[in-house]
């Protein structure tokens, strides 16, 4: 059997905080254990890597071009260094699918994709380099803010993560150092502890994000809301999605997000159309989710007029 050898790739714009932490990584935190590691750098910034300190931990650097990232390139680096392990700090301008997409040495597995984000500068490569950023997100299994301070909409942030990459484990960093987990509370604009959570039409947005989040929190409730109807192809007669069309500062494309619903008299609901549920949120898996997510069973829907705007926000 082919030995595998993990990939942690780093991803981010020029002072995203990458090459610090990897320099961290590598030599403070001894990450590497003494395995033989092939650093691939794909972008040189302000912060230079010692290479002749690396190489004392068994730590080799190639500095890549974008042409370079091709099979035969990779093929004769497996071959000249033989590593255990491969760490990439890739160029947040290029393209990532192309890294995704060629054929690498045998034995080469992604096991974590981190992606790092200057918090000072987010809103302004958010407004101007939109598809790049979203590509990074959508990409990672952890996202780092760093530079943070009192300023920084950590709340607001954290919703726009949580739309576009459900798995992502989200850090905020201040400019001491200090990591922060994404464990804040996110605060509602309704009430969970009424009898029946009625959601405004505006709402839809943060239950959903709140929802998935933590479908453990609102197993057993009741609930009210306007949605719009959905009847996914691969759903049986007797389900439908009840949701909404959304769109976050960092999405690239509006997005209709909901939940399962599981109700008997979905013969008389057509795509599209505007309906009030009521009924009980249970849970159940969900591929997407990568666990269990949440599913309403109705006790009732209503035919209903359009909400007032179309779109909904997580902010």
């Amino acid at each position: 059997m082919t030995k595998e050898i993990p990939i942690y790739m780093f991803m981010g714009f020029l002072e995203s905080g990458k090459t610090t932490f990897a320099k961290e990584t590598l030599l403070d935190r001894n990450f590497t254990e003494g395995a033989r590691t092939l650093l691939l750098v794909c972008e040189e910034g302000e912060v230079e890597y010692d290479e002749a300190e690396l190489k004392k931990k068994n730590i080799f650097v190639e500095y890549l071009d974008e042409a370079d990232i091709n099979t035969e390139h990779l093929l004769g680096l497996n071959d000249r260094y033989r590593p255990e392990l491969v760490m990439i700090e890739y160029n947040g301008t290029w393209q990532l699918e192309k890294i995704f997409s060629i054929r690498v040495p045998k034995g080469w597995t992604v096991v974590q994709v981190i992606s790092f984000v200057n918090a000072e500068t987010f809103d302004v490569y958010i407004a101007n380099m939109k598809k790049m950023m979203i590509d990074q997100l959508n990409s990672a299994d952890m996202i780092i803010f760093n530079r943070c301070d009192e300023n920084t909409r950590r709340a607001e942030y954290r919703r726009s993560i949580r739309a576009v990459n459900r798995r992502a484990q989200v850090i905020f960093e201040n400019k001491d150092g200090v990591a922060q987990m994404d464990d804040e509370e996110l605060e509602l604009p309704y009430d969970i502890n009424e009898p029946v959570i009625q959601l405004e039409e505006e709402d839809f947005g943060i239950f959903y994000i709140d929802a998935a989040d933590d479908p453990d929190k609102y197993l057993g409730k009741k609930i009210k809301f306007k949605a719009m109807v959905h009847r996914p192809s691969n759903y049986g007669q007797n389900a439908f999605v009840p949701g909404r069309f959304a769109m976050t500062c960092c999405a690239e494309d509006i997005a209709f997000i909901g939940f399962k619903c599981y109700y008997g008299g979905t013969k008389t609901l057509s795509d599209r159309q505007w309906v009030i549920v009521e009924g009980t949120i249970q849970k159940e898996y969900y591929p997407e989710f990568e666990g269990d997510g949440p599913v309403i069973y109705a006790d009732s829907v209503a035919l209903t007029k359009p909400a007032e705007e179309e779109l909904v926000y997580f902010n």
